[in-house]
C-alpha cells in the first residue's frame, strides 16, 4: 500500500487553472506547483500571469501562461487548441475563473446577469466540457462558494452562478465517473482584489467575524490544502462533493 503521504503527490501531473492572474486562482495555482504539478495558468491579466508564473518557477515547477477572456467569442475552443498545440494535456482542471458585482436584485442589469453567470457558471461549464474531451482520467475542482448554500443579498447572480456550479459538480461527477472525478471548493470569506470593497468597511468586517466561530477571515494559503487533497489520489474515491473551507461559518448558521 502506498504511503498515505504519497497519495497526495502530484509530481507527474499536469494542471490547467482559469483566472491565475490574481487573487484564490494565483494561490491555488502556487499550490499545486508546490505540491509536484506543472501548470497551465490562464487569465486575463498578462502581467499578473507572469507574476504568477515567476512563483511557480521558483518552486522548481514549469508553467505555461495562456491570456484569455473566457467569454470571448471561441476563447474556450481557441485555448485548447493553443493547448493541445503546445504538446499539453493536462489532467487536473481548476475551474477558478469567477467574477461578482453587488447590487440590490431589483436593480441587476441583463448585462451584469450576463457577465457573472456567464463567467462562474457558462464558462466553467465549456471549460470542462473542453477539459473532458482531451482528458481520459483526471480530476476537477470546479470553484464553488458559501453562496452555493445559502443566499446573500445583493448577489442575486452570483448565488444562483455558484449554485449552478454546485449542480453542475454533481451531475458531470454522475456522469464522468469513474474516469473524471469532479468535486468542487467552497471558500468562505477571504480577502482578495474582486472582494475588497467590502473589507474596506469596519462595520461589515466586525458583522462578518463575528458569524465565523474560528474569528478569522480565511488566508488564501488555506484553501491549498483542500484543493491539493481533491486534486490527487488522496481523494481516489470521492467524487460529486463540495469541501467548504470557511471557518466554521456554515456549520454555525
Amino acid at each position: 500500500m502506498r504511503a498515505i503521504l504519497d497519495r497526495f503527490a502530484l509530481t507527474g501531473r499536469l494542471a490547467l487553472v482559469t483566472g491565475a492572474s490574481r487573487g484564490i486562482g494565483q494561490a491555488l495555482a502556487v499550490g499545486l506547483a508546490t505540491a509536484g504539478a506543472d501548470v497551465v495558468a490562464t487569465g486575463r491579466s498578462v502581467e499578473g500571469l507572469a507574476h504568477t508564473a515567476d512563483m511557480i518557477t521558483a518552486q522548481g515547477r514549469r508553467v505555461t501562461t495562456l491570456a484569455v477572456d473566457l467569454l470571448g467569442p471561441n476563447a474556450i475552443a481557441t485555448l485548447f487548441t493553443d493547448i493541445h498545440e503546445l504538446g499539453l494535456k493536462p489532467d487536473i482542471l481548476v475551474n477558478n475563473a469567477g467574477t461578482e458585482v453587488l447590487a440590490p436584485s431589483r436593480e441587476v442589469t441583463e448585462a451584469q446577469w450576463d457577465a457573472i453567470v456567464g463567467t462562474n457558471l457558462k464558462a466553467a461549464f465549456f471549460v470542462a466540457q473542453a477539459f473532458a474531451k482531451q482528458c481520459e482520467r483526471g480530476a476537477i475542482v470546479n470553484l464553488g462558494s458559501l453562496t452555493s448554500a445559502v443566499g446573500i443579498p445583493t448577489a442575486v447572480p452570483y448565488t444562483a452562478s455558484k449554485t449552478g456550479v454546485l449542480g453542475m459538480t454533481r451531475a458531470l461527477a454522475a456522469e464522468w465517473a469513474p474516469d473524471i472525478r469532479v468535486n468542487a471548493l467552497g471558500p468562505g470569506y477571504f480577502r482578495t482584489a474582486m472582494t475588497e470593497g467590502f473589507y474596506q468597511d469596519a462595520a461589515w468586517r466586525e458583522k462578518m467575524l463575528a458569524r465565523i466561530p474560528m474569528r478569522r477571515f480565511g488566508e488564501l494559503d488555506d484553501l491549498v490544502g483542500a484543493t491539493v487533497f481533491l486534486a490527487s489520489d488522496a481523494s481516489r474515491y470521492m467524487t460529486g462533493q463540495i469541501l467548504y473551507v470557511d471557518g466554521g461559518t456554515l456549520a454555525s448558521l
